[in-house]
């Protein structure tokens, strides 16, 4: 750890550790909340403010990026049990032979096309044996899809719908995927380049052991934590408890030489599925709890980018970048015209694969030990600024596509509609209401002919005096004579608090919470106390319920 420190204090020019990520996150959330503004997806807000502190300010190091790397290993191992917290029985039942086809195809031809065109590329300037070796490695590394900028996609324009959940489906998968096509690349590669030490059999075997071994962590990591959930009510112990063995299972899966997505993945799969409502606790609070990780993982991904490469490098990234979007997209297409997917992920769902991010940097650094000197070099910044190009375009051609689909905010919880309203939005224009001087018998027609619980009452100009509930009511007729004489004034209470339209509708709600009311009378302005309308909490609230219940009953349907 103190090696840690130092070489992050070292090469940062002089920035302590919390400076350090304190400037990553808060500079990524202000680029975040500058790019919204533009209607464009705030990851690519993070990864811009990744290059400015990287590459062009030279703050964060590419040494500072390695010596970072656990801190990638955590978001991986945050993205890997909430993608599989969306792995429930009933998406492989629904979608159950669509997957892996969609999956083989998209991921097959991203790989074929890819190899092939690179391959091409690369024989102006390398010999045919290194051309190839090198080509099937970039094929292998484009079929993997990020998960995390997808997801984080997902979650900010809160998608719901048949191409979300397969587009969650095989972003959790792809990395299994990737793996296996690595193995092989690689071994093929090894081959080419005169190491043939390393055989195909012994490559197959490490593949096996990686995924059967990251499976079996995450399955007994996701038995242990039902266990422990299901003993517990207190959210802060939840939270502790899911956080440190989900690090534990990272840590683990370092140790054993697992995959840390899939192990995390296997984890979340098996909780969700064992305990589907007792275990939504768990990921809801994983969730609140991973935006500053996630803002510093992004920034760190645009740090990676080398802003000063020779044509060279520029021609094959594009060759890379242009192969991969157009192997995913046909890809994708071929796989769900094949398994007979609906119409919107066949028209919308290649146009959501395209992100790359650290598992194709991963699979890049972890191939590149098998070549040497000038080939080494020009791999990783190839791969580098072909990632940081697809992590760029992808989550915006995301938007797009789930947009077109018609999912974008279908899956929105009532507290983010409450956030989008203000009080005249939702406010009852046509109550009825009672003039100062009405006379008891005549609230009491205007009572019994209405099905209210709250009257305001205001005086000959229609401004706004006091209230008169039910319990009022009652109270007059416990106390008093029901006298000729008694009028409305007499048994009004005064307003203890007044809104105007323009108060937004989360903040009313916490002032009629704080004081205990369901009925919040709403004037002209605070200057005009002109009664225009009630705001009636309970009812509006039933109708923000229907309407989320409709969205995502719309969204269902549609698959």
């Amino acid at each position: 750890m103190n090696e840690l420190l130092s070489t992050i204090l070292a090469e940062s020019q002089g920035l302590n550790i919390f400076l350090l990520l304190g400037i990553a996150i808060f500079g990524g959330t202000v680029g975040a909340k500058i790019i919204q503004q533009l209607h464009i997806p705030q990851i690519i807000g993070y990864i811009i403010i990744g290059v400015i502190l990287g590459p062009v300010l030279g703050v964060i190091s590419p040494k500072t990026i390695e010596a970072l790397e656990p801190i990638n290993l955590f978001t991986l191992g945050i993205i890997g049990f909430l993608i599989g917290g969306e792995l429930k029985r009933n998406v492989f039942v629904k979608f159950g032979r669509q997957v892996p086809a969609i999956l083989l195809f998209e991921g097959g031809i991203a790989f074929l096309l890819v190899g092939s065109l690179s391959f091409a590329a690369l024989c102006l300037f390398f010999d045919w044996h290194m051309a190839l070796a090198v080509g099937v490695v970039f094929g292998a590394i484009c079929s993997a899809t990020d998960p995390a900028s997808t997801v984080s996609v997902l979650w900010e324009y809160k998608t719901r719908g048949p191409l979300t959940t397969m587009l969650t489906a095989i972003v959790a998968l792809d990395d299994a995927l990737a793996l296996i096509l690595y193995i092989i690349s690689i071994s093929l590669a090894t081959f080419l380049t005169g190491h043939k030490e390393a055989g195909l059999l012994k490559m197959m075997f490490h593949s096996f052991y990686e995924v059967i071994g990251s499976l079996g962590l995450g399955l007994a990591a996701g038995l242990i934590l039902r266990w422990i959930i299901k003993q517990l009510d207190d959210e802060e112990k939840i939270l502790v408890f899911s956080i440190g063995l989900l690090v534990l299972t990272i840590g683990l899966a370092i140790k054993l030489e697992f995959d840390v997505i899939l192990s995390s993945m296997a984890c979340g799969a098996t909780l969700i599925n064992l305990s589907p409502r007792r275990s939504l606790r768990s990921f809801e609070i994983v969730r609140k709890f991973s935006p500053p990780v996630y803002i510093l993982f992004f920034v760190i991904i645009g740090a990676r980018l080398n802003i000063s490469m020779k044509g060279q490098i520029w021609l094959l990234a594009l060759v890379y970048v242009f192969g991969s979007v157009v192997g995913k997209t046909t890809g994708s297409y071929v796989g769900s015209v094949y398994s007979k997917a609906v119409s919107p992920i066949r028209k919308y769902l290649g146009f959501c694969l395209y992100q790359q991010g650290t598992i194709a940097i991963a699979l890049l650094i972890v191939s590149s030990h098998r070549f040497e000197g000038p080939v080494r070099d020009m791999m990783l910044s190839v791969i580098i600024l072909g990632v940081f190009i697809l992590q760029f375009i992808g989550p915006l051609c995301t938007k797009i596509g789930l947009k077109k689909a018609g999912e974008v905010g279908m899956n929105i919880t009532e507290e983010d509609l409450i956030k989008t309203k203000s009080v005249g939005d939702v406010m009852d224009t046509e109550v009825p209401v009672i003039s100062a001087g009405m006379s008891l018998s005549e609230v009491i027609k205007v009572v019994s002919s209405t099905n209210n619980f709250f009257y305001s009452v205001v005086d000959n100009e229609n401004k706004l005096i006091g209230g008169i509930t039910l319990d009022d009511i009652r109270s007059t007729f416990a106390t008093q004579e029901l006298n000729d004489w008694l009028v409305a004034l007499d048994i009004v209470e005064p307003v203890i608090v007044k809104v105007t339209p323009d108060v937004p509708l989360a903040e009313a709600f916490e002032r009629a919470k704080n004081l205990d009311l369901e009925h919040l009378p709403v004037v002209n302005s605070s200057e005009d106390d002109g009664f225009i309308g009630v705001l009636n909490c309970c009812a509006v609230r039933r109708s923000l319920s229907a309407e989320v219940l409709s969205r995502q009953q719309k969204a269902d349907s549609m698959a």
